[in-house]
């Protein structure tokens, strides 16, 4: 009976294990990248810092938005064509409707800020809108602008389901 010769394990094969291990990784590490940064295309800010300076300007524009006391009411639902329609009624703090107002309407994606949509509203009445849109079925955000003298005057941000 013959014994094999063992091989001898060189620094040479040591050293290309170990780059080939690592190559591998790298290799891995750049396809899932690409794959990410292909598929989401949503950014949330451009910029942070940019963000945190009008943070007091959003904190004053809240508290006078606030002092309104303002019922904004939005319905969003399907048409029998498959649209989606958004009802707006915007009454201020005693129930009457408030008039001299336009309104501008998003719906926005949570993760694909390409699948985002504007919603073209029409005044229908003394605070009314109404306005149609082709969004598909999911979870989206509704934002809504109520602006008079083109200053915004009331913002609302809902998470709604739309079927």
């Amino acid at each position: 009976m013959t014994q094999k010769k063992s091989r001898e394990l060189t620094g040479f094969a040591v050293l290309m294990w170990f780059v080939g291990f690592f190559g591998f990784v790298f290799a891995v590490n750049a396809v899932m990248v690409k794959a990410a940064s292909s598929t989401f295309g949503g950014v949330e800010t451009s910029s942070s810092y940019q963000a945190g300076l009008k943070f007091k300007q959003t904190v004053a524009n809240a508290e006078k938005q606030a002092a309104l006391h303002w019922q904004v009411d939005g319905k969003l639902g399907r048409d029998k064509a498959g649209e989606a329609v958004l009802d707006i009624a915007v009454r201020d703090a005693s129930g009457v409707p408030v008039s001299g107002l336009t309104a501008v309407a998003r719906l926005e994606h949570p993760a694909d800020s390409r699948r985002d949509h504007n919603v073209t509203l029409a005044n229908i009445g003394a605070g009314r809108f109404h306005g149609v849109a082709e969004a598909q079925a999911g979870r989206w955000e509704l934002i809504i602008d109520l602006m008079r003298d083109g200053q915004r005057v009331f913002l609302s941000r809902s998470r709604v389901t739309l079927n």
